[in-house]
Parts: structure tokens; sequence; C-alpha cells
């Protein structure tokens, strides 16, 4: 038992150890690395661009994960619905979500699709094709390459220890060692586990951007002059008068019950004074 132990807090000790060269390897790369914010842009085409470790000559793939949402009048809606879906097939995207919404000024539609990254700015292209005017447009960047790197050099040193928890199990004789490293491997496999899914959701960002396009069509109003207005008063006055005489039909009984109050009073005065 005592040199399953000692195995098991040399395994954590020289782990630990790899897992700090690791880092201090990624701090090392990444702290050569500088991309301004123009040549972020002008490497959207490809969203992935090279930063290279003078020292080392290690080249860092650039991570970026590339959304971007436009907004912009059409004049006819589904025909630029069609337009927007055969754009996004055109490249291999997907449509993730796809509303309706209909107002007493307007009919708007928003369509969220995701496609490939590399071919992020063709689909901005071919939906901006006669577009006047973009009410909004605006496209971000996220530069996720320290945290991808992250998640990678604890994923590497996670099934390292894996594979060192193995071949202590190998050497356990006894069913209180047995349990005690399965106990261990347990939680490990769990822990590998959320970290690959972690790295899966990165690398699914990278891959393909999120860009969400809303179009719209006003209703056409109606142009109102002098005579329209007398008529739509007229109509409102006639409108009033019918819920007048509604109202007071309503109330009808207490109208007689004041007709002969009244009534009865005007007679008792009349015999006061004969």
């Amino acid at each position: 038992m005592k040199k399953i132990v000692l195995y098991i807090g040399i395994v954590l000790l020289a782990v630990a150890c790899n897992d700090k060269q690791e880092f201090a390897y990624d701090a090392n790369v990444l702290k050569h690395e500088d991309l301004s914010s123009k040549e972020m842009v002008a490497s959207g085409n490809r969203m992935k661009s090279a930063s290279i470790d003078r020292n080392n000559n290690v080249v860092v793939e650039r991570k970026l994960i590339k959304t971007g949402n436009i907004t912009f009048e059409t004049k006819e809606l589904e025909a630029t619905r069609k337009t927007v879906l055969a754009v996004v097939n055109q490249y291999n995207g997907y449509v993730a979500s796809d509303n309706q919404y209909k107002s007493e000024d307007r009919i708007s539609a928003t369509i969220s699709v995701r496609i490939p990254a590399r071919s992020f700015d063709l689909v901005l292209d071919g939906i901006s094709k006669g577009v006047d005017k973009f009410d909004n447009k605006n496209i971000h960047i996220s530069d996720v390459t320290e945290q991808f790197l992250d998640v990678e050099a604890r994923l590497k040193t996670k099934k390292a220890l894996e594979v060192k928890y193995l071949e202590i199990l190998k050497k356990a004789k006894t069913v209180r060692e047995i349990l005690d490293v399965e106990r261990e491997l347990g939680k490990l496999r769990g822990d590998i586990e959320a970290t690959e899914g972690r790295l899966k959701y990165l690398q699914s960002q990278v891959s393909f951007s999120t860009l969400s396009i809303t179009f719209y069509k006003n209703n056409a109003g109606k142009e109102v002059g002098f005579g329209n207005k007398i008529g739509e008063a007229f109509k409102d006055g006639v409108e009033n008068v019918k819920a007048f005489l509604v109202s007071m039909l309503s109330v009808w009984p207490f109208m007689i019950i004041l007709f002969l109050l009244i009534f009865y009073v005007r007679k008792r005065m009349k015999r006061s004074k004969s």
C-alpha cells in the first residue's frame, strides 16, 4: 500500500512539473505574437494567421472566432430570403434559426446562419449584393489562441496522468489499492471528458462563423389629404354617437327611475302651492 501511495505521489509531482513546463512553453510562444487589429481584419478571409517564435522557430496557428450581424431594408422579403438561403447553401453553411416578425409599419425576418470560417466574407459579399444601405453592419473577431493552447496543454497533461494511473493499476495487488487507483481514474476521466468538450466547442466556434441577417420591408403608408381627414372625422363622430346610445341603453333602468322621481317631486310641489 505504501508503494502505491508513493507511486501516485511521484506521478502527481512529475505531471505537475511537466504541466509547468508546457505552460511556460505556451507563454513563451505567445509572448512573441503581435497581431494588430488591422492585421486581424486583413486576415479575415482565412480566419487563421500564423505567428512565429523567432527563438524556437515554432509556428503557432491563430485561433479566431468571427461573428457578425447586419440589418438592411428590402423591397421583396421572400426574394431576399431565397437569396440569403441560396448563398449560405452555396458555401456549405446551415441555418441555425429563422424568425419572422410583423408590426403595423413593417414586416421583418432574422436568419442566423453558421458558415465555414474561410467562407465568411464570401457569404457576406453574396448577401450584400443589391443592398443599397445597411442600417447596421457589425463584424467582430475574437482571438482565442491562448485559450485554445491552454485547454490543449491541460488535456495533454491529464491524459499523461491517466497513462501513469493505468501503469500503477497494473502493479496494484490488494483490493483496496485497486479501488483507490480506480477512484482517482474515475475523477480524472471526468476531467478529461470536460476538457475535451471545451476543446471541441472552441474548435467548432473557430471552424464555423456565425452571421445574423435581419432584413425588413416597410408597409406602404396612405397619404391622408384634407378631404380624407374630414371623412375620417365624420366616421369618428358616427362611432361616438353609436357608443353614446349604447351606453345610454345600458343604464335605461336608472333613467326611468330618475324620470319618475322628477315627476313625483314636481307633482308634490304643485300640491303644496295649491
